[in-house]
């Protein structure tokens, strides 16, 4: 295993009122999940992927997948408490399967963010060979509107410059080695971060930006379904 593709579809989607977890509403006739573990199996970069789900969920998920021809599928991994539990829980996963490649890399994907592109992939690899001082890289888009830092009473404590920030989407690519070291420390320390990149960054990892797309949206609230919906 040396290019691996985790997709985090372990949600409970609360915030949708669905009644079932949310990577499992449909769009164009599939679950969310499936579009970027799509993505993954056509890609000539990825060899492996592990599907992280909830527990009283995995046997579906292995059956959505294998209607799909997911060959590329080695595991599925069950969810934690927050995602950074699953995600940890992934990389146990991973291990279960035998020792990943020295040089391994992988790939973190929302499972419902679901307008997952092959450039996304092969750009973010591209970053990590040309510079072996990276460790790794975040797909994102600068942000549009003007962020505002608040205190607890509601009143503005500054205006950050607009030009500086991003939203990071997914997927979030790591060499796997300083991933499974971030994750072993967080572990001990009992630091939450919310996502993988925070986690990398705090043990001084070094993680580039790479511009992605404003279409790469993450299926959340009913909102997004809004905005999901009338992409159809």
């Amino acid at each position: 295993m040396k290019h691996i593709f985790v997709i985090a579809a372990a949600g409970a989607g609360k915030r949708m009122n669905l009644g079932y977890p949310k990577q499992f509403l449909a769009h164009e006739g599939k679950a969310l999940f499936l579009w970027p573990a799509l993505c993954a199996e056509k890609s000539a970069v990825i060899d492996s992927i592990f599907v992280i789900a909830p527990r009283e969920a995995a046997e579906k998920i292995r059956a959505l997948l294998a209607e799909e021809e997911i060959t590329k599928l080695r595991g599925v991994a069950p969810g934690g408490k927050e995602r950074q539990d699953s995600v940890g829980n992934a990389l146990a996963e991973i291990e279960k399967y035998g020792a990943p490649d020295p040089d391994a890399v992988v790939f973190i994907q929302d499972g419902v963010r679901i307008f997952c592109k092959e450039r996304y992939i092969v750009e973010s690899l591209e970053e990590l060979r040309r510079d072996p001082t990276l460790d790794g890289i975040v797909i994102g888009t600068p942000v549009k509107d003007t962020i505002k830092i608040v205190g607890d009473d509601g009143i503005i404590r500054s205006t950050p410059p607009r030009s500086a920030l991003h939203s990071a989407n997914t997927p979030q690519t790591f060499r796997y080695r300083i991933l499974k070291e971030a994750y072993e420390k967080a572990a001990l320390s009992g630091f939450r971060a919310t996502d993988d990149a925070e986690l990398v960054e705090r043990i001084g990892g070094r993680v580039k930006m790479v511009r992605g797309d404003y279409d790469n949206i993450k299926i959340t609230t009913a909102e997004d379904l809004w905005r999901l919906r009338n992409k159809e």
